[in-house]
């Protein structure tokens, strides 16, 4: 199946919800507490954000927020789990948000999930706590540039 990762556009968001709300894991308690226009927000105001489509699908997603130096979303939909998608989601994330930017970004997400071991292995610093027993994790740009090499 050929893989495409390319940048988001307004038209992606109804899929893109779809991803975000098909996780198994750090799922939202009301799937109303990201609307369309909060990804549009994140998407074009705020940031940028990256699709991964196969057979014209969205199966991934991710999406950087300069505002907050924050990685407001990385999600692949369970059925696509598991094929380096994340990966690449991350990584041309990661390149473009240092392009733009040099100071460190922090993502959360829950403790025993299997994101907290993919930012681990991808050498994500553990922060102080962040929200609702949530882990921080920071990652600088000296981090990347020597994790690329």
């Amino acid at each position: 199946m050929k893989t495409i990762i390319r940048e988001a556009k307004p038209e992606d968001i109804p899929q893109i919800q779809i991803v975000r709300n098909s996780v198994k894991e750090n799922t939202l308690s009301d799937p109303g507490l990201v609307t369309d226009k909060d990804c549009e927000e994140f998407l074009f105001q705020r940031g940028k954000g990256w699709v991964c489509e196969m057979e014209d699908q969205i199966v991934g997603f991710s999406i950087a927020d300069l505002k907050e130096n924050n990685i407001w979303a990385l999600f692949v939909h369970p059925d696509f789990e598991n094929l380096g998608i994340g990966r690449k989601l991350h990584d041309i994330m990661l390149d473009w948000y240092f392009e733009q930017n040099k100071d460190s970004v922090w993502l959360g997400t829950s403790p025993g999930t299997r994101a907290e071991i993919f930012y681990r292995k991808s050498g994500w610093k553990e922060a102080v706590p962040h929200g609702k027993g949530e882990i921080k994790f920071q990652m600088s740009s000296e981090n990347w540039k020597n994790k690329k090499l």
